[in-house]
């Protein structure tokens, strides 16, 4: 059992150390209670009148145990308690047993061995937090980034949508146009073609500079194509009166620039809504309207009662992108119809994109 201190140790005494020393076996899983028998052992050892070096050193790693796989408030209280125990078996003993004049060195020898327990167990929690949060950290990236890549999806499918419809219905009614008097008008079905030309590589054009910032390749230069605005309004409702759609367009306010994202949803706002309107009630007399202010840009669309055209095939992704768009930059948008029998878009749009 190592080297003893004092007179040589009785058959009880090893018996005693040997329990203690056994019960190391379960200090990872039970170690308060293998202190307790260790301790225990040993201060009847003690008690008896011996001592074995052995034997305090398997309180020492008891008490590491009690450390390291515990909390702190159970370690604070068991280290005392052993020392308690310790020293009262040396106070009842012989008196002429050795460890009764070693007993504080002992004793903080074995409270050292709590200490160090301790901050073993502190350091292996620090790890793991450090290890759980370089994880969540992980986690948030690759959500962020998941996030990012459904907005991108969706910013993608709503410029897609706004560049398409407009030219295709353009495309759409002049190729009736051109069909119908091909034979009777050739000039007014020429220039009717001429429209369906101009649009279509309108389209392509801005097609191509979607797909291009898809591609976004490393050795080609990003667009550098305009990026529509209000100043481009008169070219938008120029395109839809060349289709017969009669529109007027009201501004009142400073003409200050907005923020480029403000103007770009205003603008979509337009040109989705005159696109409806083309779509749905085509020839119907309507007004656009732009309030400029200090607070707000608000934006009007509505066309006159007219004569409905048949059901045209669609997804009503058009008024749900148009509210995605004014909602993100912290706007707000109302689309129906007036009592009037007209049909209404309202937008009201910051001045700065939020």
């Amino acid at each position: 059992m190592g080297r003893d201190v004092g007179p040589a140790l009785s058959a009880l005494q090893i018996g005693f150390l040997v329990v203690g020393s056994a019960a190391l076996a379960l200090r990872r899983t039970h170690p308060v209670a293998v202190l307790t028998v260790t301790v225990l052992a040993v201060g009847a050892v003690v008690a008896l009148g011996g001592l074995s070096r052995s034997g305090v050193a398997a309180i020492g790693i008891a008490g590491f145990s009690v450390g390291a796989w515990t909390d702190r408030r159970t370690t604070w209280i068991a280290a005392p308690t052993a020392a308690a125990v310790l020293l009262g078996a040396a106070l009842v003993g012989p008196r002429e047993v050795p460890f009764v004049a070693e007993s504080f060195a002992t004793v903080f020898w074995v409270g050292l061995t709590f200490a160090l327990g301790d901050a073993s167990r502190s350091r292996r929690a620090y790890v793991t937090a450090v290890e759980e949060r370089a994880r969540r950290a992980e986690e948030s990236r690759e959500e962020e980034a998941r996030r990012r890549v459904a907005e991108d999806r969706l910013s993608i499918a709503r410029d897609l949508h706004d560049v398409i419809a407009h030219h295709i219905a353009v495309i759409n009614v002049q190729a009736n146009v051109a069909n119908h008097l091909l034979s009777t008008d050739p000039d007014v079905a020429a220039d009717a073609l001429s429209h369906v030309r101009r649009s279509a590589q309108t389209v392509l054009a801005e097609l191509g500079t979607v797909l291009s910032v898809l591609r976004h390749p490393a050795d080609v230069a990003a667009p550098t194509d305009p990026i529509p605005n209000l100043e481009r309004l008169p070219e938008l409702v120029a395109s839809f009166r060349a289709i017969g759609l009669p529109v007027t367009v009201t501004e009142s306010g400073p003409a200050t620039p907005y923020d480029p994202t403000v103007e770009l949803v205003a603008y979509r706002v337009v040109q989705e809504s005159l696109t409806n309107v083309h779509k749905h009630n085509p020839g119907a007399a309507t007004s656009v309207t732009l309030e400029r202010d200090e607070d707000a840009l608000r934006v009007e669309v509505v066309n006159a009662p007219g004569h409905p055209a048949a059901p045209q095939p669609g997804n009503g992704y058009g008024l749900i992108g148009m509210r995605e768009r004014v909602t993100a930059i912290g706007g707000t948008v109302e689309a129906g119809p007036t009592p009037a029998g007209s049909f209404r878009v309202r937008a009201v749009l910051p001045t700065i994109a939020g």
